[in-house]
């Protein structure tokens, strides 16, 4: 059984969820013990032969288990095997073990929940390894919020959630794309060099007047005439690129104007070819839909820079569901995509026949519903993505979208964090706060917050009241 050869050493008890949701989750804890119970191995076995992509997540966890485990035998596993060195350190001694332990052996009446569910034979397993090991931390790690409940009121003394792959804690520190400086943002930072780039001009700014910029960030400030974007910084100056809000409140894209600075900036981003990712956030009925898809026709059908539109999204379900859908793969998308019809609708809705407009516009502008889950394996080339409703992805998903836009393709994800339908996420853990996160650093992507983008009165009472 295992041994404390360090009070420093903590020991995590590993809950099933958490492996689905980072396959490679017992690698994350450094030094310290990781115990996984027969009944974790048990739960994944039953879940890696269903037809879902949690089942492979599961596979993926087995596949590494094995490839630590296949040379030891019972007595190691038990023992605890040492885990791979992930740190990049040379010291193998600062590696914690990998435990096996059969938690079907324990008696029940060690936490006093009936037996018969797994949740309970893995909070059984972690108390009583905080009763065998009273000088080592236990610690059950689990993503289940009423897991973590049973087990405090169960005698267990530390319960956590799982959060190495949580790049921020709360989802107000989340990047909003933009700064907003105070008063007047040439007095802050006085005088710079300058320079003319076609029509537009460039200028130098010393680095430590903006503090922790990004490339694409825009910068604006309370007169209501400065707007700039960075196209660039080194360890001594920023550049800006001089957009000035009258130019940015005067562009244009299939008849839609912005109404503020924020659709001015989000519309700049979604304009610029050279803007490989551009990723929309804000609350329902900001703009987020309306503009990345009247910019799409115009960059495919006025500007001819790209050949089709591509629109997709996740397929949760907030209520019943409506049963079998017939048809194609595109005419069973329909429904999930109705936000792009109606969007479609609404743009030419001064012609003489909508619906018509519309559906001659979808075949000229050659756009095309697909599911995420048959994106897996393509190429996309020079096409515009908008992957809509993108909060309800996970990193994983998110990446295999990502991976499969090739030369010349534009992506445009769009997603509200307030509203989130799948089970297995959160604001903080949701694959948009990541793409945000980690792609904020790289120079062919803007992020543009639309929060401040007036709505309807009902939208905002119902956002703000329900």
């Amino acid at each position: 059984m295992v041994k404390a050869q360090d009070v420093d050493k903590k020991m995590y008890v590993l809950d099933t969820n958490v492996l689905l949701h980072e396959p490679l989750a017992y690698l994350s804890f450094q030094e310290h013990d990781v115990v996984v119970p027969m009944t974790v191995l048990e739960e994944l076995d039953h879940i890696k032969d269903r037809k879902r992509d949690v089942s492979r997540d599961a596979r993926i966890a087995i596949r590494g288990l094995e490839d630590i485990l296949k040379d030891a035998s019972p007595e190691q596993m038990l023992e605890g095997v040492q885990l791979p060195n992930t740190t990049g350190q040379n010291n193998s001694d600062n590696c914690g073990r990998l435990v096996i332990i059969n938690d079907h052996l324990f008696p029940d009446n060690v936490s006093g929940l009936p037996g018969n569910e797994n949740d309970h034979r893995i909070i059984n397993c972690a108390i009583h390894l905080q009763q065998q090991h009273k000088l080592t931390k236990v610690v059950l790690v689990t993503k289940d919020i009423n897991m973590r409940l049973k087990a405090k009121g169960a005698g267990l003394k530390f319960v956590e959630d799982y959060r190495t792959d949580q790049l921020i804690d709360d989802i107000k520190l989340l990047s909003s794309g933009f700064k907003k400086f105070q008063g007047d943002f040439w007095q802050s930072v006085g005088e710079c060099s300058s320079e003319q780039q076609g029509r537009y001009t460039l200028h130098h700014i010393p680095k430590e007047r903006i503090d922790d910029v990004f490339c694409n960030e825009y910068i604006v400030d309370e007169t209501e005439h400065f707007a700039a974007r960075v196209v660039g910084y080194d360890n001594q100056h920023i550049t800006l690129k001089d957009l000035g809000v009258e130019r940015l409140m005067h562009q244009q894209a299939w008849g839609v104007s912005p109404k503020n600075i924020y659709q001015g900036m989000a519309l700049d981003a979604l304009l610029d070819p050279e803007i490989e990712l551009v990723i929309l956030t804000g609350p329902a009925g900001c703009g987020k839909t309306l503009l990345a898809l009247a910019c799409a026709l115009e960059m495919v059908i006025e500007k001819k820079v790209y050949d089709k539109v591509l629109v997709t999204r996740n397929t949760p379900e907030i209520a019943e569901s409506i049963g079998f859908l017939p048809g194609t793969e595109e005419e069973k998308m329909a429904p999930w995509l109705a936000a792009i019809t109606d969007t479609l609708e609404v743009l030419h809705k001064n012609d003489e026949s909508p619906i018509s407009s519309r559906n001659y516009i979808m075949e000229k502008a050659n756009i095309q519903f697909k599911s995420v889950n048959f994106m897996r394996g393509r190429s996309i080339q020079n096409a515009v993505v908008i992957l809509d409703e993108s909060q309800n992805l996970t990193a994983s998903q998110l990446k295999t979208i990502i991976t499969r836009c090739g030369e010349g393709t534009k992506l445009i994800c769009t997603g509200n964090l307030a509203q989130i339908d799948s089970n297995y996420l959160t604001p903080v853990t949701s694959g948009l706060t990541y793409l945000v996160e980690r792609f904020k650093h790289f120079e062919g992507s803007a992020t543009i917050n639309l929060n401040g983008v007036v709505r309807s009165r009902l939208a905002s009472f119902a956002e703000e009241n329900l």
